[in-house]
């Protein structure tokens, strides 16, 4: 076996892994209620493709192969528990499904959908729900995940262990709610979508969240067209995703928004950005984020940048979900759009009670506000203070950068 042919062979189960994976868990989750058990299965059946397919080649149907070598790992397993009788029906018609063409797969493709709202339950921290998210269905290792989180790979396997206890000691349903159920339910799935894209998109983040978020989007997309926030949340994820070749320079350091290479921007995504906005008539939250978006991403040049549009978004989305935060970049688009002296206005009545205390990106924007009045001396200290609160590398160079062209 040489390895070239092991080379192969990885990226074959690399590639299938991205879809098959989360079906299998999820189909295996659906029958026998057991994570870990389901996991287990689909790992090994990874392990065991990578060992076989050098020396085999790989199958034509590469998911059904990898299904039916979890579901008989699960059925050895059950069998020697002995387990009820339906599990092992239930089990034998996935030996049907797996073997069939890839149309049949679709019919697993609710049980994603199913364990999207499972692992994202209210019930769950929204740090578990993430964590569980990428693990379970975007096969996340638990390394990787304890590394974004800032813990340990055994403090992570803990904090799953414990979500997944608590989803089998409430008896959480796995399935997708309906009716008013959904539609109060959906909201906090699209967050841990967005939180999982923002993980991936920061300046320091993972980049292969952004791309698991965005996979993760288009199925929820596809399994409810009948819900507008879903599509949004799609629309404004691939706005922003298209800036990403562009934001950092050959140094590695950050490029600001007004000095990107435009050229370099992903028109195609824009273009479906901009396609799906146009399906919602009734904007919500992320609606009005992703227009805001659009206006930058459509934008010719900085300089053309339609910044009153901008900022009758951000009044739009102050109302629908006020914020801190909304705010702060309320603030920000009003500078812009009517000179820094109404941008402090803004950002002063956004700072007001102490909301913002010691943000860095408050400490930002006010210097940036307040270099475009000419007042360089004051806005390099705010920008040094900016930089010493701010935990990610790349934007501490960024600030400081800005604190020495002052």
């Amino acid at each position: 076996m040489t390895d070239p042919d092991r080379a192969a062979a990885a990226d074959a189960v690399a590639a299938t892994a991205v879809d098959a994976y989360p079906k299998i868990v999820a189909a295996l989750i659906r029958i026998t209620g057991d994570w870990t058990l389901a996991e287990d299965s689909a790992q090994e059946a990874l392990l065991r493709a990578l060992d076989r397919w050098p020396a085999d080649g790989v199958p034509a149907n590469p998911a059904g192969w990898l299904m039916t070598v979890a579901r008989n790992r699960v059925l050895d397993v059950l069998r020697r528990a002995s387990v009820e009788r339906r599990k092992l029906r239930e089990l034998a018609v996935l030996a049907v499904t797996a073997a069939t063409a890839e149309p049949a797969w679709e019919e697993v493709t609710d049980d994603r959908l199913r364990l999207i709202f499972t692992c994202c339950h209210p019930a769950l921290p929204i740090e578990a729900r993430v964590a569980l998210t990428l693990r379970t269905i975007c096969a996340v290792p638990t390394a990787d995940i304890a590394r974004v989180f800032l813990v340990t790979e055994s403090t992570m396997t803990r904090r799953l262990t414990r979500a997944k206890a608590k989803i089998a000691a409430a008896r959480i349903p796995y399935r997708v709610p309906q009716g008013p159920a959904l539609t109060e339910r959906l909201p906090g799935v699209l967050a841990v979508l967005y939180l999982l894209f923002t993980q991936g998109y920061d300046a320091d983040g993972e980049p292969a969240f952004a791309d698991e978020a965005i996979r993760l989007t288009r199925l929820l997309v596809r399994l409810v067209p009948e819900q507008p926030e879903a599509s949004a949340l799609l629309a404004l994820l691939l706005l922003q995703h298209s800036r990403h070749a562009a934001r950092r320079d050959d140094n590695d350091d950050l490029v600001p928004l007004d000095r990107q290479d435009r050229s370099r921007w992903d028109r195609d995504a824009i273009a479906e950005g901009v396609r799906l906005l146009a399906g919602s008539p009734q904007p919500g939250p992320y609606a009005w984020q992703a227009r805001i978006a659009a206006c930058h991403a459509t934008a010719p040049s900085a300089e053309e940048t339609d910044w009153r549009r901008i900022a009758d978004c951000y009044d739009q989305l102050a109302r629908l979900q006020p914020s801190p935060v909304v705010a702060l970049n309320r603030a920000v688009a009003y500078g812009y759009a009517y000179g820094p002296a109404v941008g402090l206005t803004r950002l002063a009545e956004a700072s007001s009670g102490g909301a913002l205390d010691g943000y860095p990106l408050a400490l930002a924007v006010e210097a940036d506000l307040l270099a475009r009045q000419g007042n360089g001396e004051r806005a390099a200290e705010l920008f040094r203070a900016a930089a010493a609160r701010t935990p990610g590398d790349a934007e501490r160079r960024a600030l400081l950068d800005r604190a020495a062209a002052r």
